[in-house]
């Protein structure tokens, strides 16, 4: 199995068909990072304030446990700390005692209990717990296992608002079943009793008085019942309100899902290339690591850093991908010309939505070029120009947007200062043996 990241998470949990699966798929994820700790989601029964019961991520299975104990337990600030939710809530020396009132297995040595709580509607509705080793050096796994957290407390809601619906809708056939039910068994009856003396009348001269009565009362309960049914019309009209709601705020959910998801990844990108800073000190490797740094985080097929060369009249391809044959690494364009050239000059970043409305842009001429939106954008680290970032050929013929352009900038600012202090300009001119023909 392929190791778990932020984004195949993120899909995972999207197409989870059930709150165990998507738990699953957080205990997976956690496996990546460390293959002791252990998981578990709690449920959380708000108005007697009990945790009832214990979902144990074992492997490929969840056990569940009953644990009908009082939230009241726990200490008081901590207690507090983990209704907020949003933040992992650690229990220090203490993690041990009270991981016990999780029923927790101990690891044989000194554990660390971290707990978050997950809200919904404005209330605590579960907690995820997280048992791990004390470690002596390092991050732990709590502070690594953060974005996956928060990736799973989206998905979680998601099954909330999915089987409040779903309770909806069986409230609404409830109400109108019982109410065409009631109606039904009082028509019939009276019904039969107005048979009965109708009957009653023509055989033994019966009151006529009694069977107008009856008539009367038939009639009462007809309208009673069509106001019943327009009173179940209106109930049907404010769940199917209701419901309606539930959809519009979880297409916001998703929207916030998507917004969180690419900055996990950009973080998650943002981390990789830093740990390659300080493990690598191979100037090519580190240039193509800062490159697929914003060309993954912005999918684009097609994308070049380009440097200042050490006389700061060019830039040169320092690294690249996806570019038209025939264009090397290392080949040098004069700054304040061309699309790279003029960004250099103005230090302004460039984006063009449709390249097919800038008549004499250079790239119309460029075979390679198949989709009308890139990103130019400079590399400013400060007050010096470092170089200059290209991103074009987006995928699946994505444009690029005012957004876009804001993320480029924070991966930028990462770019140029990993560049600036690896003295990557002048290391990697030795490195591509960069000539001085012009582009």
């Amino acid at each position: 199995m392929p190791p778990r990241t932020l984004a195949t998470l993120a899909h995972a949990l999207t197409v989870s068909a059930s709150q165990d699966a998507a738990l699953l798929a957080l205990g997976d994820s956690l496996v990546e990072i460390d293959r002791i700790a252990v998981l578990a989601l709690v449920r959380f029964d708000e108005r007697r304030g009990m945790l009832r019961e214990r979902k144990l991520v074992a492997g490929t299975s969840i056990s569940t446990t009953v644990l009908d104990t009082t939230f009241d337990h726990l200490p008081a600030r901590e207690r507090s700390a983990i209704s907020a939710g949003g933040q992992f809530v650690e229990f220090g020396d203490k993690s041990d005692e009270f991981a016990r009132l999780f029923q927790l297995q101990p690891f044989g040595e000194p554990g660390w209990l971290s707990i978050r709580g997950l809200r919904y509607e404005g209330a605590l509705s579960a907690l995820v717990v997280l048992y791990e080793t004390r470690k002596l050096f390092g991050a732990r796994t709590a502070e690594r296992f953060l974005p996956g957290i928060a990736l799973f407390e989206l998905a979680f809601v998601r099954f909330l608002e999915r089987d409040a619906r779903e309770d909806a809708v069986r409230t609404l056939e409830d109400v109108t079943q019982r109410v065409h039910g009631e109606y039904e068994l009082r028509l019939t009856d009276l019904e039969r009793r107005l048979t009965t003396a109708s009957a009653a009348q023509q055989g033994a001269g019966a009151d006529a008085g009694r069977v107008l009565a009856l008539e009367r009362e038939l009639a009462q309960a007809s309208e009673d019942a069509r106001r019943a049914l327009r009173r179940a019309e209106a109930v049907e009209a404010t769940i199917g309100s209701a419901v309606e709601q539930l959809e519009k705020a979880h297409v916001e959910l998703h929207r916030r899902s998507e917004q969180l998801r690419q900055k996990t990844r950009t973080l998650y990108l943002i981390d990789r290339v830093l740990t390659l800073d300080a493990a690598t000190d191979e100037p090519r490797q580190l240039g193509d690591g800062l490159l697929a740094l914003v060309g993954d985080d912005m999918h684009a097929h097609r994308c070049s850093l380009m440097l200042r060369s050490p006389d700061g009249e060019s830039l040169y391809i320092a690294a690249a991908r996806g570019i038209a044959p025939g264009v090397a690494e290392g080949t040098r364009v004069t700054i304040g010309e061309g699309v790279a050239g003029k960004v250099a000059a103005t230090r302004e970043p460039l984006l063009v939505r449709d390249v097919g409305e800038a008549k004499t842009h250079p790239l119309l001429r460029d075979q390679y070029f198949t989709t009308g939106s890139f990103i130019s954008f400079p590399l400013v680290y400060h007050g010096d120009l470092v170089g200059v970032l290209n991103l074009a050929n987006r995928a699946q013929h994505g444009v690029f947007h005012e957004d876009d352009v804001d993320r480029v900038r924070l991966l930028g600012l990462v770019i140029a200062l990993i560049a600036s202090h690896a003295r990557l300009p002048e290391r990697l001119v030795h490195a591509l043996s960069v000539g001085d023909a012009d582009r």
